[in-house]
């Protein structure tokens, strides 16, 4: 009997993922404005983490799920573990958000609450309020609130006492939602010499808090932050007279009315209201409870403005030409002879919007189809396909609808296509489409001939300045057919096609992925070349992870580079011993998957949508697509080495005894810090100018 696989729980290593997030936000050698950015990074991965992770094992656990057995996962155990885990990296967050603000008061930098501001900037602040937020204050009173739901998920509020220092009234209680959706978290007092000021919209309410309830005859009033996060999970109807945008928005309502997966308050809040407000909102001792600091959603740090000198924030940088491509009158021409590869966010997104400008004006092009998961807000691919609608091109999109916390913006873009002529595939049920795809089709001869995009990333302008993925331009006709064989599986799913280039699932990546590394134990066997170098976001699939493990007893030398979760542990003797991994969190975030595997000395390339998930495997449909340009092979080599010898951003996973160790230079070796090295790389290939 096979001895049972050595993993960490999925949980704790997603949770072990986001310290690595707050470390970027420790380290003394980040700008100091980017510092606070990753703090709000971590708080937004962490509420994420609660709506989702933490929602279902709370299910699980209400249902009575007793968990796999085998690798010792159990709900109630887990929770609790996760729960300490949060308590502990809520420690670090504090002591690196108070050390930060030490940091920028040197620097001149100095947040002020409402008990701070001076005569001067009491008035600005004051005008403030009355020409922004004023208008969209709309305070419910305490007593008043019937509907728990109403409080919203995402979003602060200010629970509110009012007191009259007359007696004559008894205290009351309101509620006030901080409108972030709208206004900035963060209001620039006017500078004082060389002292620049940083007021949070909280405050601001705060200090205006008599000019709304003053006419009630209260004279005093403090204010307490409060939040809620609700199970994001979507509970869709199967009501079939009703449409599938129909039950998807239906179901978007219901999540905003999803229960409380955790309450967190203003430790200083006074008991009394803490308690009215628990039994008003319907949460329990039991739930998780949790007394923080004065200010929460630091998520609204992520959009932290740009202040003091440009020491305080990453160096610009512009996204970069491509060698190929910046010169072409045609990029068809450019790609018929040629496979062009671009690597986000060093080098354009642009060409890809200039391809399907071109598209939708070029006679010879028939149709165009594409694979949406995340758009950007006003994306500029979306109006370039409804433009070549317009222009008579056929064109088809899928746009998958299930994309989580993107459904509503996803079901907008569906009308409006729809609305413009596009032919929208609309679901397929039980399953979700992330493979990222662009097809082409061109009358070139009286032969149609087909252009192909496929990429790791999603094809969204906004997430490709700040995602590092790889995207491929072929016209490579056996890979654009088996694209195009792809697009009509997705119109109508009934008989799968036979892939020959292209590893597709849920039919097979899978098996091609065990198959790949089947090969390298036998050559490893043989005594030939065998090993292989692997990059992804998450590794969690528990047939691929014990293939990784069998590989490495036969001596196949794996590489790993993992941004996300990792349930596989590394360098145990006789067991994981020639696995390493490796993950890197820096100024971009590593989004792209590439698969390299030996061949007894004769490698091959695949880059991929899909992490090495169950979900990626068994219930999405995710390309591999092979990579057979040698050019191509060697920069995607070059990155790949270039990562593996990060000694600056890469931290070992998984390994004991600590794990997110750096993986520090050694004694003369010179510094590698992969993503800086790689713009470098990219903008050296360009002629001087």
């Amino acid at each position: 009997m096979a001895k049972p696989v050595k993993m960490i729980n999925r949980e704790i290593s997603w949770l072990q993922f986001n310290e690595r997030v707050l470390q970027e936000a420790m380290d003394r050698n980040t700008p100091l404005v980017e510092r606070l950015r990753f703090l709000g990074i971590f708080s937004n991965n962490r509420d994420e983490f609660f709506r989702v992770r933490v929602a279902t094992l709370r299910r699980m656990i209400k249902m009575g799920a007793t968990g796999d057995q085998e690798i010792s996962f159990r709900p109630r155990q887990i929770l609790k573990e996760v729960v300490n885990m949060v308590e502990e990296q809520e420690k670090k967050f504090n002591a690196t958000f108070q050390e930060i603000k030490k940091q920028l008061e040197k620097n001149h930098i100095f947040f002020v609450d409402e008990r701070e501001v001076n005569e001067e900037q009491g008035k600005f602040v004051k005008q403030y309020f009355h020409e922004e937020v004023h208008s969209q204050m709309f305070p419910i009173m305490l007593k008043n609130l019937d509907s728990p739901e109403l409080l919203r998920d995402k979003f602060i509020y200010l629970a509110v006492v009012l007191h009259d220092t007359t007696n004559v009234r008894k205290d009351d209680y309101a509620l006030l939602e901080v409108p972030t959706d709208s206004l900035s978290r963060f209001l620039l007092l006017p500078d004082e010499g060389q002292k620049r000021f940083v007021m949070m919209l909280d405050d601001v309410i705060r200090y205006s808090l008599g000019d709304m309830f003053r006419p009630l005859g209260y004279d005093e009033f403090n204010a307490y932050t409060i939040k809620i996060t609700r199970d994001a999970e979507l509970d869709i109807d199967s009501d079939i007279s009703k449409s599938f945008y129909e039950l998807m928005t239906e179901s978007l309502k219901k999540r905003s009315k999803g229960f409380p997966v955790r309450f967190v308050y203003d430790k200083e809040i006074p008991r009394p209201l803490l308690e009215f407000l628990m039994k008003k909102l319907k949460i329990s001792e039991e739930d998780s409870l949790r007394g923080g600091g004065r200010y929460h959603n630091f998520r609204d740090f992520m959009s932290f403005p740009n202040i003091g000198n440009h020491e305080m924030v990453y160096p610009s940088r512009k996204p970069l030409k491509h060698l190929t491509l910046s010169n072409a009158t045609s990029l068809f021409d450019v790609i018929r002879k040629k496979d062009v590869m671009l690597h986000y966010p060093y080098q354009s997104f642009d060409y890809l919007i200039d391809l399907l400008r071109e598209a939708s004006i070029d006679p010879k092009v028939k149709a165009i189809k594409m694979t949406f998961y995340r758009a950007a807000r006003d994306s500029k691919v979306i109006n370039a396909l409804i433009n070549a609608a317009r222009n008579g091109k056929y064109v088809t999109v899928f746009l998958e609808i299930q994309a989580r916390f993107d459904e509503k913006a996803n079901i907008y873009w569906a009308e409006r296509l729809s609305e413009e002529g596009v032919k929208i595939i609309k679901n397929l049920p039980g399953y979700k489409v992330h493979a990222k795809l662009m097809l082409i089709r061109r009358k070139e001869h009286g032969k149609n001939v087909f252009y192909t995009n496929i990429s790791t990333g999603n094809f969204n302008e906004s997430t490709a300045r700040v995602y590092a993925d790889e995207s491929l331009f072929t016209a490579n006709q056996k890979i654009a057919r088996e694209v195009d064989m792809l697009f009509h599986l997705f119109e109508s799913p009934y008989t799968p096609p036979a892939f020959r280039h292209l590893l597709v699932a849920p039919y097979h990546l899978r098996d091609n992925m065990v198959r790949l590394l089947n090969r390298e134990i036998r050559n490893a066997k043989k005594g030939l070349e065998a090993w292989a170098i692997i990059k992804l976001n998450n590794l969690v699939d528990k047939v691929i992870v014990q293939k990784l493990v069998s590989a490495s007893r036969a001596g196949v030398r794996i590489q790993i580079i993992c941004r996300g979760i990792c349930v596989l542990v590394p360098g145990i003797e006789g067991y994981s011993e020639n696995i390493q991994i490796l993950g890197h969190i820096d100024r971009y975030l590593e989004h792209s998957r590439i698969f390299v595997f030996a061949n007894a000395g004769k490698p091959e390339y695949f880059i991929s949508s899909a992490d090495w998930m169950m979900r990626n495997f068994d219930h999405r449909f995710e390309v591999s697509c092979p990579i057979y340009d040698p050019d191509i092979q060697k920069e995607l080599m070059l990155m790949l080495q270039t990562q593996l010898n990060d000694n600056v951003k890469a931290r070992y996973i998984n390994s004991y005894p600590e794990y997110n160790e750096y993986k520090a230079a050694q004694d003369g070796e010179p510094l590698v810090r992969s993503q800086g090295d790689m713009y470098s790389y990219f903008k050296d290939l360009l002629p001087k100018t």
